[in-house]
């Protein structure tokens, strides 16, 4: 404050006389005058400090008696002592004595009105008021201002919210020549900090280094929370790091800083560091480690605060209690919350909200609505937070009743205007399935944000309602209302939950064209939605362009992508996917390892399943039950069973997900008593309620095994009406029976279920076929006609570079269409069996009936993932084939062979039938590349499989390895015409993607001599290739 030179005025109408009715605060506070002491200046002077004395101590009463004293004796008051007054009120926040002073100067004339130091004094007295008019007012009609009213009006906008203000204040006071001090500084960065104007602050920041402020810790400490409120926290931490003395405040600064920008572990570090350099933490700093141990989950760090404030005897006032109720709330501890909201002696309606929030998140609605009833018990009206709590609770547990009755509250109470309470409003109506209530609400809003808008949206976006979503969108714009990142993402959503693929992403390309930038969410919700309607490659091209974009997938993410790389059967992607979890660390998440290992096994791939599974930290419920139900896929029930008992073993109760995996497992296998038991102790051992899915599982188990009786009479005997999946799986296997009448029985049942599904009257037309009843079969393909019914063809799909090829049954669009059915007519001629005779007058034409898996080019890697029961067709298909053109197959040996077994077999005691398994391999010893093989005398012992892979590993590298481990390469085509070979030798060409192929030769006594671009390269796959024929007229070896 500018220094006021103290000058007693002159009053020729001074009186010693004592008023008539002296006042009994002037004989407390007044030291005795001397009746000798007639000086008026001597007087004066000590009414002066007792006022000033007074006012610093907040007496402002006192101070105002003495100044009623002094107009008794007749002093003529100067302005200093006016100054005081209103410095007093300043440090009490008196408005009311503060406008009385005001008053008293306004009745004494422009003399003291129009005087520049009460003018200033009045400008700061309304400013630290917050009377912003009054305020503004007479700072305008200063004639001088000076540092200090620029000072106080600052500081005053920037209390006030109006930050924008605050910095052309800024630029004005410089324009006038006034230089800022270190009172007006924190303010200016302070409103930086709140625009988000990092270019500006840096200015101010230039200018504090050129004066020399730098040193000041308040400045200082303003810099920092003006770099961390920006987002530069690089910057702040230069500051923090140049401050030569860093108190409490420049701590607390870097401390918020990283909280506020999500760096909440290097938050705590700082912390610690504080503690470590003996500075005493105070109540921001406590509730700044609560808030970054609360988004964090760590539950040691929080306590540890808790701890810190008992220990430094920080009262548990509403701040700090809440801070506390929202860390113990949000780690799961509602039980801690509890106590310490008890403990509390004074609880505000902001503590109230965050008890009765984490009820509503927890799902204790209960609970939630008795805190409601005690916090009206304490006189504590609800206000637009606890009106928000109650209806989430009520749209959470779509209770329509509980939410009329709050909107029924916010009507009485004038709470519906309320733009936070009306969105809950809508929120609630639509997730309660009342969507035309919340549209008549959100219509009587008058003034609606974007938030309303939204809510709306994504209330048409849940209900797939995509048109409403559109119309709604584009009349939010014309009302003027720009859509942020949440409106275009409802959209989005609305489209694809509609079913509309190419509108979605439309709107994704339209947001991206005005300059959108999409974050997590609109890629997630992108790439889960393709995912859900069978665009997998789509969603796998959306996952590559959003890492591309830099932008860090979640947890939902990934798992999105994998089921989309799973869908497509495109191992090679989800390959990719898993590299770039390795990468970057995230194999360790339970949903991540669950959905490596689904898909790994639905690909085909089930050791690489097995590795995953077996590799995992942490081995929790669902991970099990992913690598049963890839055991169950692959008909590996014993593998299953083994992996459920070790379950058992580790102390995890099995749910019901994972008795529908294993039930599964032992249908495949056939394993009936296996089942059943398992059956049976689901509720008896585990207590877990049979389902639908389970009594299907066991039908379908008896079904298979042809116990038609005992699946019918489960069926009669369920609690629950059977689903069409269930009489469906009945149906199958009484046409495989040859049960035609119950067969009838069944379809008048199933058709009843799914009248419009088409594959209920192949079922019923190849049953009559079955028993030669053709009448029946055309009446049946008449129905199908009828209603517009067609079988859904069989499609196909190969990857070759960057190019994705498609085939679908009876499909002409392919460009190299007529030259695959000219092979495939060829294929036709040679292909005499009897099962394909009898189709071929089935039908008309041939062609017609081809599968999908036909259809793909040549040098390629054919992946088939079919069902077990429809494996049979193709492999009849392929041997007829193998016989007779150039055509390698690929087998899992347990799982996929010609023949396929009703048994399984072991792993360990598999062999082929063609290689016998009592050699011993070590008279290979000392073979080279190049060389001739030894003659054995006598029979080859099948090699590790590990040769087999470093051999190609050598060759092409690993991602050459397609077909996984214990694969088998049946070779039959005849090659003619080797160098150096006579008659007939059994070879086959393995071409990788690149183009380079391996000619695999076998030579006499089972070795293999393969020939890679002029290298020779010698080994045994004894266990890889299977092959049966001694070999004649190889140069060196007799026959």
């Amino acid at each position: 404050m500018a220094s006021f030179t103290f000058t007693t005025p002159p009053n020729p109408k001074f009186s010693h006389t004592k008023p008539q009715k002296p006042l009994k605060l002037s004989q407390t506070h007044l030291t005795k005058l001397r009746e000798s002491d007639n000086s008026y200046e001597s007087l004066y002077k000590s009414y002066f400090h007792q006022i000033s004395s007074l006012s610093k101590e907040k007496q402002i009463r006192e101070a105002v008696d003495l100044l009623t004293e002094m107009k008794c004796r007749n002093f003529q008051i100067g302005p200093e002592i006016y100054g005081e007054l209103l410095q007093g009120c300043v440090y009490k926040r008196d408005m009311y004595t503060g406008q009385q002073i005001h008053a008293r100067i306004l009745k004494n004339g422009d003399f003291f009105a129009r005087n520049e130091y009460v003018e200033t004094k009045l400008v700061v007295f309304y400013a630290k008021c917050d009377a912003l008019d009054v305020a503004s007012r007479l700072f305008c009609r200063l004639r001088v201002k000076n540092v200090f009213s620029w000072a106080a009006i600052i500081g005053l906008n920037c209390r006030v919210g109006l930050s924008e203000k605050a910095l052309i204040g800024f630029v004005e006071m410089k324009e006038d020549g006034v230089s800022p001090d270190n009172f007006v500084l924190p303010n200016v960065l302070k409103a930086c900090g709140a625009l988000g104007w990092v270019g500006f602050g840096r200015a101010v920041h230039g200018y504090v280094l050129k004066v020399g402020f730098d040193g000041c810790v308040f400045v200082a400490s303003s810099l920092i929370d003006m770099y961390g409120k920006c987002g530069d926290l690089e910057e702040a931490r230069k500051v923090f790091d140049g401050m030569i003395a860093r108190n409490v405040v420049a701590w607390n600064s870097m401390i918020v800083g990283y909280v506020q920008n999500g760096l909440n572990e290097e938050a705590i570090r700082v912390f610690y560091e504080m503690t470590l350099e003996g500075v005493e933490p105070t109540r921001v700093s406590v509730t700044s480690l609560l808030s970054a141990s609360a988004n964090l989950d760590a539950l040691d760090e929080g306590k540890q605060a808790h701890a810190v404030a008992v220990i430094n005897g920080m009262e548990l006032d509403n701040v700090l209690g809440s801070s506390i109720i929202n860390f113990y709330s949000k780690v799961g501890l509602l039980e801690d919350a509890e106590v310490v909201f008890s403990r509390m002696v004074e609880r505000d309606i902001v503590t109230w909200n965050l008890l009765i929030a984490s009820y509503v998140q927890s799902g204790q609605v209960e609970k939630a609505l008795n805190s409601c009833r005690l916090m009206r018990s304490e006189y504590l009206r609800f206000d637009c937070v606890t009106l928000a709590s109650i209806l989430a609770a009520a749209a959470d547990t779509r209770n329509i009743k509980l939410g009329k009755e709050g909107h029924c509250y916010c009507i009485r109470n004038n709470f519906q205007s309320d733009v936070v309470v009306a969105s809950s409003i809508v929120d609630m109506y639509a997730k309660c399935e009342r969507i035309d209530n919340a549209k008549q609400v959100f219509n009587s809003i008058i003034l609606r944000d974007v938030v309303l808008w939204n809510t709306l949206l994504a209330a048409y976006a849940d209900l797939g309602r995509s048109g409403e979503a559109s119309r709604l969108f584009y009349q939010m714009q014309l009302e003027g209302i720009s859509p942020n990142i949440i409106s275009w993402n409802s959209v989005i959503l609305g489209f694809l939950r509609n079913g509309q693929m190419n509108e979605a992403k439309d709107m994704f390309l339209q947001m991206q064209s005005l300059g959108v930038q999409p974050n997590l969410i609109t890629w997630t919700t992108l790439i889960s939605g393709l995912t859900q309607n069978s665009c997998g490659n789509e969603a796998i091209l959306f996952f590559q362009e959003m890492l591309e974009t830099g932008i860090k997938p979640s947890t939902t993410t990934i798992t999105c992508a994998l089921s989309a790389c799973t869908d497509v059967a495109s191992l090679r992607n989800g390959r990719a996917i898993h590299g770039y979890l390795i990468r970057h660390d995230l194999c360790l998440l339970t949903p991540i390892v669950t959905s490596l290992v689904d898909m790994y096994a639905k690909c085909g791939n089930i050791h690489q399943a097995k590795r995953v599974f077996d590799i995992s930290p942490s081995k929790e419920l669902p991970v099990y039950n992913a690598m049963i139900s890839g055991y169950a896929m692959h008909g590996l029930a014993v593998e299953a069973l083994a992996l459920f008992k070790n379950l058992q073993q580790k102390g995890i109760d099995p749910d019901s997900i994972t008795f529908t995996n294993i039930l599964n497992a032992c249908s495949h296998a056939g394993l009936v008593n296996e089942g059943l038991e398992l059956f049976v102790g689901m509720f008896s051992d585990h207590q877990v309620k049979p389902s639908m899915e389970h009594f299907g599982c066991v039908v379908n188990l008896l079904s298979r095994c042809g116990n038609l009786d005992e699946a019918l009479r489960v069926i009669l005997t369920m609690p629950c009406d059977p689903d069409a999946h269930i009489i469906g799986s009945l149906l199958s296997t009484c046409v495989k029976s040859n049960e035609t009448e119950l067969a009838e029985y069944i379809s008048e049942h199933l058709l009843q279920l799914e009248p419009d599904n088409p594959g209920n009257y192949v079922a019923l037309s190849n049953a009559y076929a079955a028993s030669g009843r053709w009448n029946e079969v055309s009446q049946v393909r008449d129905i199908m006609k009828e209603k517009g019914l067609r079988k859904n063809p069989g499609c196909s799909w190969i990857q070759i570079g960057e190019e994705l090829h498609v085939f679908v049954a009876c499909d002409r669009s392919h460009p190299k269409t007529e030259e695959i059915y000219a092979t495939l007519a060829l294929l036709g001629m040679h292909n005499t069996s009897p099962s394909s005779y009898r189709q071929t007058r089935r039908r008309s034409n041939m062609l017609e009936s081809v599968g999908s898996q036909k259809l793909e080019p040549k040098n390629s890697v054919v992946f088939l993932i079919k069902g077990l029961q429809n494996r049979t067709h193709h492999h009849n298909f392929q041997t007829s084939v193998d016989a007779r053109f150039r055509f390698s197959s690929f087998y899992d040996q347990d799982l996929c062979s010609i023949n396929f077994p009703t048994t399984r077999r072991s792993p360990s005691n598999a062999s082929s039938p063609d290689i016998p398994a009592h050699t011993d391999k070590s008279e290979y010893a000392g073979c080279s590349p190049g060389a001739n093989p030894p003659t054995l005398k006598s029979d080859i012992k099948a090699s590790s499989e590990s040769q087999f892979f470093t051999f190609f590993e050598t060759v092409w590298g690993s991602d050459c390895c397609v077909m996984g481990k214990r694969g088998i390469l049946r070779v039959t085509p005849w090659f003619r015409g080797k160098r150096g070979c006579r008659g007939s030798v059994r070879s086959c060409v393995l071409r990788h993607g690149s183009g380079e192929s391996v000619a695999v030769v076998v030579l006499r006594d089972l070795a293999c001599y393969a020939t890679v671009q002029g290298k020779a390269w010698l080994s045994w796959f004894c266990e890889i290739l299977r092959v049966t024929p001694r070999l004649r007229g190889k140069r060196g070896c007799r026959a």
